[in-house]
């Protein structure tokens, strides 16, 4: 089923990333089969710039595909790699059943000699217009509430996102953030300048502290300094994490009382923070219809 018409009706989805073992690989289907009872709308899988994790990525979304009910959705880049191959991947992605895909252009090498092929892309628009043209797929792209850390301001990281969805993008997930003011501010300029497609907020339980300063530094994400203080004076890990998972559902409940209907979860292959967090939202299978209805301020 096409996620551009799963939103019509709000969602819960989860992220994954392909392990590089086999025993990884088999660890997080547990942790799928797990979240699975938890009746996602999608579930999406990561994938290395440059074809980093094709082969890892693409048989991740076969299992899923093949042994789930749920509604896979890889993610593809296009830095480093050619039209050719491009159309390749997504072929067989289609040929697989598969018809949902996040475009994203991918890290820049970290190499300063390479460059993009001859008939490469360089931009996550150009790739959502190549995409687009399949005439077959429901294309998401990623956007950023506190601006892409490579982006000069807001206004021309936004003008990016815009030109990513007159492309032919039907939806956009967020990078995440830990002050919904971040997203809230996003919406109303948003708005302003014409994106209509729903925007989903992209949720990250802090259960590491550490791993997750690390994201944030990485990509731009600022962490509210009360939620550094609160973790860093739990008197033990899971206390902290008591305090992270605590953050999170209230972050989902505010989202919620402001009528957002849309969560997507980073797991980091894990099940037990999603599932604390959604069971504290009071957001259970048997209460689907109330957990997609619009909520009330």
């Amino acid at each position: 089923m096409k996620i551009k018409d799963i939103l019509q009706h709000g969602s819960i989805s989860f992220e994954f990333f392909p392990p590089k073992s086999n025993e990884g690989e088999d660890q997080l289907f547990e942790t799928v089969r797990r979240l699975e009872l938890l009746h996602p709308s999608f579930v999406s899988v990561t994938y290395g710039a440059g074809g980093g994790t094709l082969k890892s990525t693409a048989r991740v979304i076969k299992r899923i595909k093949e042994k789930t009910l749920l509604t896979p959705m890889p993610h593809l880049t296009c830095i480093g790699q050619s039209r050719a191959e491009l159309r390749s991947i997504l072929g067989d992605y289609l040929a697989m059943g598969i018809d949902n895909v996040l475009a994203l252009r991918g890290d820049l090498p970290k190499e300063t000699t390479a460059s993009v092929p001859k008939d490469g892309m360089y931009h996550a628009r150009d790739l959502v217009e190549f995409a687009a043209a399949f005439n077959a797929l429901s294309i998401g792209v990623a956007v950023y509430p506190e601006g892409h850390i490579e982006a000069p301001n807001l206004e021309t990281d936004l003008l990016y996102a815009k030109q990513k969805i007159d492309e032919g993008a039907d939806f956009a997930i967020t990078q995440m953030f830990f002050d919904n003011r971040f997203f809230y501010d996003f919406m109303e300029r948003a708005d302003k300048i014409g994106i209509r497609v729903p925007v989903i907020p992209g949720i990250m339980p802090i259960t590491d502290l550490e791993k997750i300063k690390r994201f944030s530094q990485m990509c731009g994400a600022a962490l509210p300094a009360h939620l550094i203080s609160r973790m860093d004076k739990a008197t033990s890990a899971g206390e902290a994490r008591k305090v992270g998972i605590e953050f999170a559902t209230r972050q989902c409940e505010d989202l919620r009382r402001n009528g957002i209907r849309y969560l997507h979860f980073y797991t980091l292959n894990r099940a037990e923070a999603v599932t604390e967090i959604l069971a504290n939202l009071g957001l259970t299978p048997l209460e689907k219809d109330r957990m997609l209805a619009p909520a009330r301020g």
